[in-house]
């Protein structure tokens, strides 16, 4: 099969071309349960930024290129292809979102619904995954689409949406009628997240980025105020909440000051949910004592919060702005997405 193959790092992120197209073996059954996805789109995601500048090589990675050779790619749908003989309600030619983490199912985490938190495989960031023409998961992981949603309108929920929705999940189960939520970032996550916030509650959404157009994308899809990052968005938004800041800030870009942003932004009692991540919080122990403010981490979603996502997509509530670009393009579209020029989410389609 063709696949989009990454075999350097790149700190710096100023290479032409991180990823090469490779003839590669194709993915085989080697579980009962497997299931080999033919590829009807991939998301661009900026976590592929971060693994190609190596901020997951300590983690992933931590014996320096060992990782490398990799096949990039976590959010992932296409059709079923292949099942192991062990696998039930799947059927070949099925319309599939993959969810992102592979595991084994009978660890406590996993056990408890938290797969992302349990021992397994996280296709295109520490295994080969979607930046190709098939990819191997795992029945555990295969969530059937309505009729009414293909694979290459919905891959970029199988991570951006379910992170997105994860967080703003958290954040609903507290926002009340008449309080705020601020989003900071109204791209390819944040443009979800908004769209979820609109769904799921009545707080007013307060949208801050350093861009017009994603602004005026924010403004479209519902966000009740608009502020435009130009270095006085904090001021900004405790004008409009009576100096108090927000209940509730939900960033999905977490680098380049946003953390400490962020952080002015949401109110005493507030809580302040890190979705995006580049940079450190700093802040001292002795104000997070006098303001009882909560910090919030938020890793991708589980299986059944993408069965939820779905629904919400199934009824219109939740749409994906996508550019689509083609397999072969997809340094195009990775150097796309580091320039900004990417307003809502790119996909990859084989």
């Amino acid at each position: 099969m063709k696949a989009q193959v990454l075999t350097n790092y790149d700190d710096s992120l100023k290479a032409d071309e991180w990823v090469s197209l490779q003839e590669v073996p194709d993915p085989k059954i080697n579980k009962s349960t497997d299931v080999i996805v033919r590829i009807g789109g991939a998301g661009v995601c900026r976590t592929d930024l971060h693994i190609i500048e190596g901020v997951w090589r300590p983690h992933m990675d931590p014996n320096g290129s060992q990782l490398l050779p990799l096949i990039m790619g976590h959010e992932n749908a296409g059709w079923v292809e292949a099942v192991g003989k062990e696998v039930e309600g799947i059927k070949v030619g099925d319309p599939v979102i993959v969810h992102p983490k592979i595991s084994g199912g009978t660890c406590l985490a996993c056990r408890r619904g938290f797969d992302m938190h349990g021992p397994g495989k996280f296709p295109g960031l520490d295994c080969n995954g979607g930046y190709a023409e098939y990819l191997c998961t795992s029945e555990r992981n295969i969530v059937p689409l309505p009729k009414t949603l293909s694979p290459k309108e919905v891959a970029p929920y199988a991570d951006a949406g379910l992170t997105a929705y994860r967080a703003v999940k958290k954040a609903t189960r507290h926002l009340l009628p008449g309080e705020t939520c601020v989003v900071i970032g109204a791209g390819g996550l944040g443009h979800i997240g908004i769209q979820c916030l609109k769904a799921m509650c009545a707080a007013d959404v307060v949208v801050v980025d350093k861009s017009e157009a994603s602004l005026a994308l924010a403004a479209k899809i519902g966000a009740d105020k608009l502020v435009l990052a130009d270095g006085n968005e904090v001021e900004a938004v405790l004008s409009l909440t009576e100096g108090q800041g927000a209940e509730a800030v939900i960033d999905f870009v977490g680098e380049r000051g946003t953390t400490t942003k962020g952080l002015a932004m949401t109110r005493p009692m507030g809580s302040y949910y890190v979705v995006g991540y580049g940079e450190d919080i700093r802040v001292p122990t002795v104000d997070m004592v006098i303001t009882e403010k909560n910090i919030i981490g938020n890793l991708v979603g589980t299986w059944a919060e993408l069965v939820e996502l779905m629904a919400l997509a199934d009824r219109g509530l939740v749409e994906l702005t996508t550019v689509e670009y083609r397999l072969a393009d997809a340094n195009r579209a990775l150097h796309d997405l580091n320039n900004g020029k990417i307003h809502g989410r790119a996909v990859l389609i084989p």
